[in-house]
């Protein structure tokens, strides 16, 4: 992150269970993870933004939670369960593995691999090129501006409401006309009607001989079909098949 002449970074540790901040001229700070409100490790992060020189104005409140509370107010969440942060982490590393194999089958604009800190989940996403129809007025200036565009989004989260365990997931948007009822693979994957995606719960693939590949074909038939139905012009944004492999090892 620039910084005036200089840059930090900031990143989770859960291997170790730290929070560690580094600058461009070789400072650091460490804050520990683990039990304690939010409102305190989120004093002790903004104290060590401070105590390197680095002044920051943030939104003070989670977004995309049900009854936000600010994070200097908040001394009802207080658990940190560091094994299964570490899991977490680790599940998150094996779906970085597919969806960075997953994008190399695709020629045309795609995103990086990256992670949304509201819904918690890794995603990637491929567009054709062309423009969606403008959302309604009422979706809100930060969802007219997601959605400007064709889009196939693929991904893994930790789940939550309707879907309450651990899924990798896929959707089109807009939505063509057909796809619920389209069949993808393998058997266990469905179409949540609630959130208009594709599911693919975790448990079922986790202790497969060759999980990659299940996922991997999970996604490929959902973009098929979305593809196809939305008729994307998959003669110039698909690479071949026969050269899927190749840019695996590029």
């Amino acid at each position: 992150i620039p910084y005036r002449s200089l840059a930090f970074e900031v990143h989770f540790d859960l291997i170790e269970h730290r929070l560690i901040i580094n600058t461009s001229d070789g400072a650091t700070r460490n804050i520990a993870l683990r039990p304690q409100a939010v409102a305190d490790f989120y004093r002790q992060y903004l104290d060590a933004l401070e105590s390197l020189g680095i002044s920051v104005k943030m939104w003070p409140v989670p977004v995309e939670v049900d009854a936000p509370i600010p994070f200097v107010d908040d001394r009802r969440h207080v658990s940190y369960e560091a094994d299964q942060a570490r899991r977490f982490f680790h599940m998150l590393l094996h779906a970085n593995r597919v969806l960075a194999r997953f994008k190399g089958r695709f020629l045309g604009k795609s995103s990086p691999v990256h992670f949304f800190w509201g819904a918690f989940d890794l995603a990637l996403t491929r567009f054709s090129g062309r423009r969606a129809p403008e959302p309604e007025e009422s979706a809100g200036a930060m969802l007219r501006e997601a959605m400007s565009h064709e889009e196939i989004s693929f991904g893994f989260w930790p789940g939550s409401g309707t879907v309450a365990e651990p899924a990798f997931y896929a959707y089109a948007r807009p939505e063509p006309s057909g796809l619920p009822t389209m069949s993808v693979r393998p058997t266990s994957a469905y179409y949540s009607r609630e959130l208009a995606d594709f599911i693919l719960p975790y448990e079922s693939i986790r202790s497969l001989a060759s999980p990659d590949d299940v996922v991997l074909d999970f996604f490929q038939s959902v973009y098929d079909a979305a593809a196809d139905l939305a008729r994307w012009d998959r003669a110039a944004l698909d690479r071949p098949p026969a050269e899927w492999l190749l840019s695996c090892k590029s």
